[in-house]
């Protein structure tokens, strides 16, 4: 926790410690964390230069922890000062970069990515880096990170960003992919599903794009990426995005708008969103992780409630009664 201070977790661990004792040497803190005591005295030193513990008057060999709300404050305030500093020289290299935007040739609004490593550390850049809005179109194969994996995007939505996504359908049959879109949407990422997309692309704030590139028969030395900058070309790709988007479908409602129906519960959205994508009752009932008899009893409860006889004409009723 203390670490965006500065300190080594044997520094916290040690300093912890030592607020929590009246005084203690070197042995004693040791004893309590089962740690060096080589490892310990070194680091009461390092405590003592930053100001955090201080030699007691009564037994110098023992260390007392200094009060928390000077010593951190203290190291709050240089970390605020920094970080402050840091804005200022961000904006003033932004100023910079956008200056200098106007005199790059074409070709310098696209950056080739190489490796898998390094499009995923812009993957996750750009999310990190959003202010406004992600809008990501996702094929069933994964060249980059897989979606339980991507932590950037939780904290992105948490702080406001609004997320617009567009699935390939076939990506819904990858087992548990289809509980981890059902667990997003709940907190309120915009979801829709596609019959195919043309590529994998990720826009962040519509002035930086994410393309991940990939041959047949490519190792994974062999993935890459293209970055586009604001341009023509941006525009272009974002033009692409809202036509995906009007030809998807919308899968998951908000959870307000599934309470505005008291005929339809999550499980029901669910199955729904996964007959539409076009699984088999088989493959659903593996996404639920429940039984076929269980998913195809649910599909008949639903096209008696939608008033149907077949599968399709309860896809079309869905639509129609907006429970998707």
């Amino acid at each position: 926790m203390l670490s965006v201070l500065g300190l080594t977790e044997l520094q916290e661990l040690v300093y912890r410690q030592l607020v929590a004792m009246p005084s203690a040497a070197a042995e004693d803190i040791a004893d309590e964390l089962n740690a060096g005591l080589g490892d310990v005295s070194l680091t009461l030193e390092s405590l003592e230069s930053l100001g955090l513990v201080a030699r007691s008057v009564a037994k110098h060999d023992h260390f007392i922890a200094s009060p928390p709300e000077l010593a951190l404050g203290s190291l709050i305030v240089e970390r605020q000062q920094d970080i402050r500093q840091a804005e200022l020289e961000l904006h003033a290299l932004t100023d910079l970069f956008h200056k200098s935007a106007a005199g790059r040739v074409s070709l310098d609004v696209i950056d080739v990515v190489r490796g898998p490593q390094a499009v995923a550390q812009h993957f996750a850049q750009l999310q990190r880096g959003a202010k406004q809005s992600v809008w990501a179109m996702v094929k069933p194969d994964v060249l980059v990170m897989d979606s339980a994996e991507n932590v950037d995007e939780a904290a992105a939505i948490a702080r406001g960003v609004n997320y617009r996504v567009i699935i390939e359908s076939q990506a819904l049959n990858k087992p548990g992919f289809a509980q981890q879109v059902a667990t997003t949407a709940a907190t309120g990422e915009e979801i829709r599903v596609t019959d195919a997309l043309p590529l994998r692309m990720l826009i962040a704030d519509q002035e930086l794009a994410l393309l991940p590139l990939s041959s047949e028969g490519a190792t994974s030395n062999e993935v890459g990426a293209l970055l586009l900058r604001r341009s023509g070309l941006l525009d272009a790709m974002c033009a692409l995005f809202e036509l995906c988007w009007q030809r998807a479908q919308t899968t998951y409602l908000p959870a307000e708008r599934v309470a505005e129906r008291p005929e339809l519960d999550g499980a029901d959205q669910h199955l729904l969103v996964l007959l539409r994508a076009g699984l088999t009752d088989k493959a659903i009932a593996g996404q639920l992780g429940t039984s076929l008899r269980t998913v195809q009893r649910r599909l008949q409860l639903l096209m008696t409630k939608a008033e149907v006889a077949t599968r399709f004409q309860l896809g079309v009723a869905a639509a129609s009664k907006e429970w998707l």
